[in-house]
């Protein structure tokens, strides 16, 4: 991995020669024009890709604003990485373009592409200290020395360098070590950061924290940034913009919350949401005036307004229900389905119950507030309310959402 660092940031170094375009990076926002339209950091049209017979990007497109986080995110074998490989030039595409800062990059070599990368191994210097894998890329790349202590004094306040600067990579904690390869990043002040699923490695509780500094960096520096995860709870919250990839193609996108809420598949609106969103069969109905989802065991009021003339009567649907919109039925809401309890999984602030609607249905999965969870047991049946704009529909055969177009 350590070539693949060496090829992304540090050939232009080694051969000596400059970034083709590195343009410092504002911090707090200074020298990003309020009024001036939204520039295109980084691009890439009709983008595909094969390994031999086997295709992984079949005509991806994908834009990236200026100072923005944009995520990609999938199931492995996605594409996600391949695409962001593309990018940094550790890949060549079959078809397509790609531009950087307006640039066409498709064919060039890496250190004409001026982009940092991190990765989830580190790919730190073992023999150099925190200070000196720091300023490595700087010094081949003939970096004023002025310049590289400015530098490096910046990325290690920021990132809370200091203490360590005098230590070897053995002697830090995985977090430690991330921070480091973040900073190395940083002191070269690239076109666009690339981060390939740099959390993998770390613990549940330092990939917590090392992904709150990554947000936190990004919005101090307004650069804009490439990063791919299978992680959802990462992709939603560093993202601006998601994008959602499937069997080499891009699924969806938008922002985090936007996807979350209005999926336009069925695999998006599954992906999306631990515990998953419960799928089931069902019709359309008509009664006392109001659209009905009846199927698998649920019978439930749907948005008029946001599905419109999708709606039909009799119309065969697949309704999705997400396990956080499913709680007890009380305070006189109408319930939607009868849950007869398998397992109650105790988290603390709240608990999910798992179970069947009906006998033969599919399992389904409601969220309970902690007090209401102290009720329900193993065997007990319990009745279930769900508002209609939190109901889902989707075409059985298509599998894209009612209304999506």
């Amino acid at each position: 991995m350590s070539e693949a660092i060496q090829t992304a940031r540090g050939d232009d170094a080694a051969s000596g020669k400059k970034a083709a375009t590195e343009t410092p990076l504002p911090t707090d926002g200074a020298g990003v024009g309020a009024s001036a339209p939204v520039a295109l950091r980084c691009a890439a049209r009709g983008v595909k890709k094969s390994f031999g017979e086997t295709s992984i990007l079949k005509g991806v497109d994908l834009e990236i604003p200026e100072g923005s986080f944009a995520v990609l995110v999938g199931p492995s074998g996605c594409g996600k990485s391949t695409l962001l490989r593309l990018v940094a030039g550790l890949e060549e595409a079959d078809e397509g373009t790609i531009t950087l800062a307006g640039r066409d990059v498709t064919h060039a070599p890496p250190r004409d592409r001026d982009v940092a990368m991190v990765f989830q191994s580190y790919a730190l210097y073992p023999h150099l200290t925190v200070r000196d894998n720091l300023k490595f890329g700087l010094e081949l790349r003939g970096t004023p020395r002025a310049e590289i202590d400015k530098r490096l004094d910046e990325a290690s306040a920021m990132l809370g360098l200091g203490p360590l600067l005098e230590r070897l990579p053995k002697q830090l904690s995985g977090g430690q070590r991330q921070r480091v390869a973040m900073g190395r990043a940083i002191v070269r002040r690239p076109t666009i950061f690339l981060f390939d699923e740099p959390l993998s490695n770390l613990d549940a509780a330092l990939r917590a924290e090392v992904r709150v500094e990554i947000r936190r960096l990004h919005d101090r520096l307004k650069a804009t940034t490439l990063y791919v995860t299978h992680d959802q709870v990462e992709a939603m919250t560093l993202a601006d913009t998601l994008w959602v990839l499937n069997g080499g193609l891009v699924e969806q996108k938008g922002a985090p919350l936007e996807v979350y809420e209005r999926p336009r598949t069925k695999f998006v609106a599954t992906f999306l949401g631990s515990p998953k969103m419960a799928m089931l069969e069902g019709v359309l109905i008509r009664e006392n005036g109001r659209f009905l989802a009846e199927g698998g065991g649920v019978r439930a009021i749907v948005d008029d307004e946001r599905f419109g003339a999708a709606l039909e009567e009799g119309r065969s649907v697949t309704i999705g229900i997400r396990p956080h919109d499913l709680g007890l039925a009380k305070n006189g809401a109408p319930a939607v389905a009868e849950l007869k309890v398998e397992l109650v999984e105790a988290l603390g602030s709240e608990a999910f119950a798992h179970g069947w609607l009906r006998a033969s249905g599919p399992s389904v999965v409601a969220r309970l507030d902690a007090d209401d969870a102290r009720s329900v047991r193993a065997g007990s049946v319990i009745q279930l309310a769900v508002a209609p704009a939190r109901v889902h529909l989707f075409d059985p055969k298509t599998g894209i959402a009612l209304g999506a177009g």
